[in-house]
């Protein structure tokens, strides 16, 4: 039976980590494309990422998490039983990335210097402005040989590492803050309570019975209503019926 996990962030921070964590996704897998037309789309997905850096100060959200987490880590280790290898592994990780990050201006400034993403980065932000008559340099570069195209993104890929980095491990301990429970939606309803200490509301549902969940609410409490993927003629498009499915709050 497929099984969907739904992630609806509710504060404006997640969001961009939501948003960041699936542009390096999304970056792994058109960076290997070798067909020329579909390593396009690496570029659009690049610029993408590069644009959001600009826009936000992930940099700060960063440094103030990841000292959360360290003085956390610093607490458990008084358990007793705690891994302690495990524990000085991630301490040490978390050290070295907030060392880093207070070395680091702007992450993914250094990319600004590139001669030939500078020249052709303007263009992906026009609809049908990467064409061969407008970007002949990028289409040369296109049909340059998969090996020196595969290490022209590894490097650019590279420059990146650090947002990476702290893009996979805040989210990890965000994602592990909460456990899924099974509850019952009310003729397709539930509600729930927000507290300070949740950030990320995780949904695990069936995904082969046509409908998805949707999430609203304020600072008090949240909705989730499941919603039909083809409404009915006539109908709001929500779902009548009750629905098991489970619930983490992170």
């Amino acid at each position: 039976m497929p099984i969907a996990v739904y992630e609806f962030p509710l504060g404006e921070k997640v969001r961009n980590y939501l948003r960041l964590e699936q542009l390096f996704n999304q970056l792994d897998h058109t960076a290997t494309f070798d067909n020329e037309l579909e390593s396009l789309h690496f570029f659009d997905v690049f610029f993408t990422l590069l644009d959001l850096l600009e826009r936000l100060d992930v940099r700060t959200d960063f440094i103030r998490d990841i000292d959360v987490h360290e003085k956390n880590l610093v607490h458990w280790s008084s358990h007793p039983n705690i891994d302690t290898a495990a524990l000085e592994a991630t301490l040490k990780k978390l050290h070295r990335l907030l060392s880093e990050l207070k070395r680091t201006s702007k992450l993914g400034s250094s990319l600004k210097d590139d001669r030939f993403l500078s020249s052709i980065r303007q263009r992906f932000s026009i609809p049908g402005g990467a064409m061969s008559f407008d970007l002949p340099h990028l289409f040369c570069w296109l049909k340059q040989s998969k090996e020196v195209r595969s290490k022209d993104i590894a490097m650019w890929i590279d420059q990146l590492a650090l947002v990476r980095e702290n893009i996979t491990l805040v989210m990890q301990f965000l994602r592990e803050r909460g456990r899924y429970e099974e509850v019952l939606g009310k003729n397709g309803f539930y509600q729930g309570v927000v507290t300070d200490k949740i950030d990320l509301i995780r949904v695990r549902c069936v995904n082969s019975e046509g409908y998805y969940p949707v999430l609203s609410g304020n600072k008090y409490r949240y909705g989730i209503r499941f919603m039909q993927l083809v409404p009915e003629e006539g109908s709001s498009g929500s779902v009548p019926h009750d629905i098991k499915f489970e619930i983490a709050c992170c």
